[in-house]
C-alpha cells in the first residue's frame, strides 16, 4: 500500500514539474524531498459509496461519487474537482460536514488541458445537466444542488479560471477552492519579477471578479486559495500569486505558525469575509501534494467563510 501511495505521489510531482503547457520547462521547483514534516497521506477507501462514470463530455471518464449518507438525500452540495484525487476526492466526500456529491475530472498535466475544454461556453451546463441524469438513473430519485463548489489542485485551476470567465458559470459557481494551483506567464517569458520582469495580470482578471464577491460582507461567494512556497522559477509561483491578489483587494497576509491537516504548517494567512488565502512552509513536491491530500479539511474550512 505504501509503495502504491509512493508512485502516484511521485507521477502527481512529474505533472506539476511539467508546468503550464505540458511541456518541460527548462527550471524545476527545488529538488528537495522534505525529511522532517511528516506529509500524513488520506486512505485510499473502502468507500462505501457509489461510483459512476460519465463518458461523453471530456477527452477522459469522470468519476462522479456519491457517499452512502447521501444516497436518500434530496438536496446536497456539489463539488467538482479538477486534477488529482482519485480517493482524496470520495474522502473528501464521506468527512464532507453535509451532503455532497463529488465529481473528478482528470486530463493529465498541464493548466491548457483542464481549460481547453472549456472554451465551449455550453459544457459547465452540460456536466451539470449529465450529473443530475446518472445519479437519477442510479437512484431512482432526483437530488437537487443547493451549492456548486468548484475546486483545482495544480494545474486544476486552469479549468477554474476558464469557468470564471463565462456569466452563466460564474453566477452557479458559489465556492472556490484552490490547492496550491494559481498561476500566469512572466512579461517577458521566464523573466522572473527578481530579474526586472513582470507578471501577465490578464491571467488573474477572472478569479479576481471573484473574489471581489467574496470580500463583500454581504457576499454570497466563497473563495479559499491555499499555496506552498514552491519557486518554478519558469512561471509565476502559487506565493507571487497570492501576493498579486492581495495586492489588488488592498490586503495583507499576517505570519501565522499553526500546525495544519496531515502534518502541514501554516505560516500566514488572510481572511476578509468569505475570502482567505492560507500559506504553508515548504518547496519541495511532497509539499505540494499535501494541499490535495488536505481537501477534505480545506472543503469544511471553505464552508465556515
Amino acid at each position: 500500500m505504501k509503495q502504491i501511495i509512493l508512485i502516484v505521489s511521485l507521477l502527481l510531482e512529474g505533472m506539476f514539474l511539467y508546468g503550464q503547457s505540458g511541456k518541460p520547462m527548462s527550471q524545476y521547483p527545488s529538488p528537495m524531498r522534505e525529511t522532517v514534516r511528516a506529509h500524513e497521506r488520506v486512505p485510499q477507501g473502502p468507500f462505501s459509496g457509489y461510483h459512476y462514470k460519465i463518458k461523453a463530455l471530456f477527452p477522459k471518464p469522470i468519476d462522479v461519487y456519491v457517499p452512502l449518507k447521501t444516497t436518500k438525500s434530496r438536496k446536497a452540495n456539489l463539488l467538482i474537482h479538477f486534477f488529482g484525487g482519485s480517493h482524496v476526492v470520495p474522502y473528501a466526500a464521506e468527512h464532507y460536514h453535509g451532503r455532497l456529491v463529488a465529481v473528478t475530472v482528470n486530463l493529465g498535466a498541464g493548466s491548457s488541458v483542464y481549460a481547453r475544454p472549456f472554451s465551449d461556453s455550453t459544457l459547465f451546463n452540460r456536466l451539470l445537466d449529465s450529473v443530475q441524469s446518472v445519479i437519477t438513473e442510479n437512484l431512482h430519485h432526483d437530488i437537487r444542488f443547493n451549492h456548486i463548489l468548484v475546486s483545482g489542485f495544480s494545474a486544476g485551476y486552469g479549468a477554474v479560471r476558464a469557468l470564471l470567465g463565462y456569466g452563466q458559470s460564474f453566477s452557479r459557481i458559489d465556492a472556490v477552492l484552490l490547492l496550491d494551483g494559481m498561476h500566469a506567464d512572466y512579461i517577458p517569458d521566464r523573466k522572473t519579477l527578481a530579474a526586472g520582469g513582470k507578471i501577465d495580470s490578464a491571467a488573474y482578471e477572472n478569479f479576481l471578479n471573484f473574489c471581489r464577491e467574496a470580500v463583500k460582507k454581504h457576499g454570497e461567494k466563497r473563495f479559499l486559495f491555499t499555496h506552498s512556497e514552491i519557486f518554478p522559477g519558469t512561471f509565476v509561483s502559487t506565493t507571487e500569486s497570492a501576493d498579486y491578489l492581495l495586492n489588488m483587494l488592498d490586503l495583507h497576509a499576517h505570519p501565522v505558525l499553526k500546525r495544519g491537516p496531515l502534518g502541514m504548517q501554516q505560516i500566514s494567512q488572510v481572511r476578509k469575509n468569505h475570502f482567505e488565502i492560507m500559506g504553508f512552509a515548504g518547496n519541495s513536491g511532497p509539499d505540494h501534494i499535501d494541499h490535495l491530500q488536505g481537501l477534505s479539511y480545506f472543503l469544511n474550512w471553505l464552508g465556515k467563510l
